[in-house]
């Protein structure tokens, strides 16, 4: 399989979880900007949704919607536990919290990233961001990981959107639950190649 990832977007998520499941894979980095790859394609041509995560399958079909291809990537090897067999409730739960990450956390920080939101957007934008992280510490005070009491795609996920708080000027530091949880997610070794390999560390 084949990741086309940007340097800390959202195809982190899907980077860590090919890393936990131990499956064969090769990575390429994409300018998001000029819409070309590290080898000089256009990733348009590619993708023509223009973003990453895409994942290339061994039978050369396209997956993208880093929510989905996580779900696809732990699928391959249910023996790592990064997911509930399909038909359960626990199934249902977490596919609740990659959802909320998704929907809620993920595509709210979008305004933060543009340089064309008026400033006074911005600080609605991170008022309401901050409710919701703290509807994640609230989660993170009663158990260790955010959709189970072990790790699954949606820590991943969690980690991946949650380090971008500190690029948007969105202090979060007084959320001590998610401190702790981010600092023990940052320290999985599968999550330091990810972050190694990305050039984030």
């Amino acid at each position: 399989m084949k990741l086309y990832f940007s340097p800390g977007a959202c195809s982190l998520s899907p980077h860590i979880i090919l890393r936990e499941t131990g499956l064969d894979f090769s990575v390429e980095c994409v300018n998001l900007k000029d819409k070309l790859t590290e080898n000089g394609e256009n990733f348009l041509a590619i993708n023509p949704k223009g973003q990453v995560p895409l994942l290339i399958l061994d039978n050369g079909e396209h997956l993208t919607e880093g929510a989905v291809i996580v779900q696809y990537i732990a699928d391959q090897k249910p023996d790592r536990n990064l997911i509930a067999p399909a038909g359960t409730m626990k199934r249902y739960h977490q596919l609740e919290a990659l959802n909320f990450i998704s929907t809620e956390l993920h595509k709210s920080f979008g305004p933060l990233f543009s340089p064309a939101t008026p400033e006074e957007y911005k600080n609605t934008v991170k008022a309401n961001l901050e409710k919701k992280f703290q509807y994640v510490d609230d989660v993170l005070a009663k158990q260790a990981f955010f959709a189970d009491n072990h790790f699954t795609v949606a820590d991943a996920y969690l980690f991946t959107v949650s380090n971008w708080a500190q690029i948007v000027g969105l202090d979060l530091s007084h959320l001590s639950h998610l401190a702790k949880y981010r600092e023990k997610i940052a320290k999985r070794p599968h999550v330091q190649e990810a972050l190694i390999a990305e050039g984030l560390i």
